[in-house]
């Protein structure tokens, strides 16, 4: 698939199949796009925790709870230290966001090619994954995203809407 069809097919997915459970092999290509992330001066700030044991899900799954959430047979944790991150001398800027948003970005476009579904959340209670998930000391949960597939006869709903290209460049 080309890359900007890829993007123009990229859509928040909100109902999964919890019996069709990703592949490791899957799983593990979607990771790599993450760990090949460009970072600040490279630092990689990052972990990526997957969940997909019962166990561990249901612990995880009341940080946000929603039925097709609660549904997906994965869940992507991506985690980062800010004393690990690249930090501006000038005023202080810590790169941590910036690095794990662009992680992120990588393993969402990997799951769509791979026609695995996800959706980027962010509104997820951290102190309830901060608990579930034994957090290292100093590590902050950024964002999460569910994995897996759609149910059967399930499609996409195929209705991004972008603003129009006037609206968000300015060409100077």
């Amino acid at each position: 698939m080309d890359l900007y069809d890829l993007m123009r097919a990229r859509e928040s997915i909100r109902s999964y199949d919890p019996d069709r459970p990703v592949s490791p092999e899957v799983l593990q290509r979607i990771l790599e796009a993450g760990r090949l992330a460009p970072s600040a001066a490279n630092r990689q700030p990052w972990r990526f925790l997957v969940v997909s044991s019962g166990v561990m899900l249901e612990r995880v799954r009341p940080c946000y709870p929603r039925p097709w959430f609660e549904a997906a047979p994965h869940v992507l944790v991506v985690v980062g230290r800010e004393e690990e991150a690249w930090v501006r001398a000038k005023d202080g800027y810590n790169s941590l966001e910036t690095d794990l948003t662009i992680a992120m970005d990588h393993m969402i476009l990997a799951a769509e090619y791979e026609g695995v579904g996800t959706c980027w959340i962010a509104a997820f209670d951290p102190d309830i994954l901060r608990e579930a998930l034994s957090l290292r000391k100093g590590e902050k949960v950024f964002a999460i995203t569910p994995l897996g597939y759609l149910p059967p006869g399930a499609s996409k709903k195929g209705n991004k809407r972008r603003k129009a290209m006037e609206e968000v460049v300015r060409y100077l």
